[in-house]
């Protein structure tokens, strides 16, 4: 190349250069990116959950890849010819073979398939925790509404793209899964049969079971799952990071780190969450399918549990009553259809909560700031008994094997069980409220005293007194910033006051429910300017005019 070539390469820069420009002259991506790149992000500890979930699903993907293409979605018999000498001769499914081919016969296939299903279980329980973390901060309200259900159908679809991974082996336990799953099914009025003939094309197990779920894990539930990730990633770049309370954050900035300083540190965590999952895949065995052995119809694995997110349907079918009613000649059994409209309740109450509180609280504003869950007894309080009703169901998923663990009756168990789910997330409620108004109480007691020193001081009459010192402006902005919302009364009389004169029931339902929310008893009322002034003049004076304005 000539000087003057040089030259010109260095005026109109390089082939690398000149196709960027082309591309962003046609698709504007390095415009949008360089406006997006100058944001801050938040630099909390509890933002990593949603990254550990991002970077679990990226491991699931990259090793689901490798697992197909060793896998045969196929219930065709052939007689097992493997290294596991236990099962040699034994005929088996071609799902099943090739499944014991990826475990004793592949190079790292054992590794990649462990890999790929402890991926699955922290995927699902970091969800889990990312949408708690979301519900007690209040980071659902608006404009995040729909980030709230895009997450929330991305925990569902986890919770049955694991569920339908979990049954392609076509070994013993999965399938007595299925069967529990095609019992459940069939308990619906009228479609139940329907449903069950079309998902196992057949009476079940049928023969296309292994091929039509390996169509829903690997083609549509993923498909579906990058849709919801993308479209939820963009909703943040657009709305920005919610942040949590503090002196210079308000709903119009965002304190934290630069893009590049963040993606940094996240690319080191993304390398972490792999290890990590990659260090579980090698030392914790899970779903040897060796031991349980292929699926039979007329065989029940012994101590049968599914994976830790279909606990709670397990432990509510285990300790349903065996109930059953005839209606019109045919028999309904609510021994499967009750536990399914309480499972299906319990996720929907969580998904449409954000919904029911915004309309209560007719609240139209943009929300930027967290919530302190102190600040939100009934919603923490909630909150808490929906977990605490998840893990009692859990635990009744595991009856059989506690009971001959600690040497009880396992219908003592499924009693304490059936108690458990109506006393214990009452009680966690009760507890969780009273805790959160106690913080509350401190909190006030806080900015009207102060500061215990622990210096004891004897007043001129005789009286001694622990000298508090004032807090700090920035302690203050934290313990005075949120706002108390009043409950609304149940609106207008209707019909002009007429013979029916009552508000209609949408009303008075979201008056009964705003009193619930924020009524007497629910909040502990913060502080006012005029209270804060008042305070004990047995207390230093502090510098007044910072420490006021930081009270609302």
């Amino acid at each position: 190349m000539g000087d003057g070539a040089r030259e010109t390469e260095k005026r109109t820069g390089g082939k690398g250069e000149r196709l960027a420009e082309w591309a962003d002259g046609r698709l504007g991506v390095h415009s949008l990116l360089k406006a997006k790149t100058r944001r801050a992000f938040p630099d909390h500890w509890s933002f990593m959950l949603g990254e550990i979930c991002l970077y679990s699903f990226v491991i699931i993907v990259v090793t689901g890849v490798y697992l197909t293409f060793y896998f045969h979605p196929s219930m065709e018999t052939v007689e097992y010819q493997g290294s596991y000498a236990p099962l040699r001769g034994q005929l088996v499914s071609e799902a099943f073979d090739s499944t014991m081919h990826i475990s004793f016969e592949v190079r790292g296939g054992l590794l990649i398939r462990q890999a790929h299903h402890w991926a699955a279980l922290v995927f699902v329980a970091a969800m889990l925790v990312h949408m708690m973390r979301v519900f007690f901060t209040g980071a659902f309200r608006k404009p995040r509404e729909l980030n709230w259900a895009f997450g929330f159908s991305l925990l569902i679809l986890g919770m049955f793209g694991g569920l339908t991974g979990y049954d392609l082996p076509d070994d013993l336990l999965s399938g007595t899964g299925l069967a529990v799953v095609n019992g459940t099914i069939l308990s619906i009025p009228i479609v139940g049969t329907y449903l069950s003939m079309f998902l196992f094309g057949g009476e079940f197990p049928g023969d296309d079971l292994v091929a039509r779920f390996h169509s829903i894990h690997v083609l549509l539930i993923p498909a579906l799952m990058v849709g919801l990730l993308v479209a939820h990633l963009l909703l943040v770049l657009y709305h920005g990071h919610t942040q949590k309370p503090g002196p210079g954050r308000t709903d119009r900035n965002v304190v934290g780190l630069p893009l590049r300083v963040r993606a940094v540190k996240s690319g080191g965590f993304f390398f972490l969450v792999s290890g990590v999952i990659f260090v579980m895949a090698a030392v914790a065995q899970i779903n040897p399918v060796w031991q349980y052995g292929p699926y039979r119809a007329d065989q029940v694995s012994a101590g049968s549990q599914p994976d830790w997110y279909m606990g709670v349907a397990d432990g509510l079918l285990r300790v349903m009553p065996g109930w059953e009613i005839v209606l019109w000649g045919h028999t309904l059994a609510l021994d499967n259809l009750i536990p399914l409209l309480v499972g299906v309740g319990l996720f929907l109450a969580l998904g449409a909560y954000p919904f029911i509180e915004a309309w209560v609280t007719g609240d139209d504003r943009e929300q930027h700031l967290l919530d302190r869950p102190r600040n939100r007894p009934v919603r923490t309080a909630l909150g808490v008994a929906w977990l605490a009703f998840y893990l009692v169901a859990l635990i009744g998923a595991a009856n059989d094997i506690i009971a001959i663990r600690f040497h009880v009756s396992v219908n003592a168990v499924t009693w304490a069980v059936r108690i458990g789910l109506i006393v214990v997330p009452l009680a966690a409620y009760a507890v969780t409220k009273r805790w959160a108004l106690g913080l509350q109480r401190r909190d006030r007691d806080a900015v009207l005293h102060g500061r215990e020193t622990g210096i004891v001081k004897r007043l001129p009459h005789g009286e001694f007194v622990e000298v508090h010192e004032p807090l700090g402006q920035e302690r203050l902005h934290l313990l005075t910033q949120h706002e108390q919302y009043t409950p609304i009364g149940p609106g207008p009389s209707v019909n002009g006051g007429g013979p029916d004169t009552a508000p209609h029931f949408a009303q008075r339902l979201r008056a009964a429910l705003s009193r619930g929310l924020y009524g007497e008893g629910t909040q502990i009322i913060k502080p006012t300017e005029q209270e804060y002034s008042r305070r004990p003049e047995t207390e230093p004076s502090p510098d007044t005019t910072g420490h006021r304005s930081a009270l609302p």
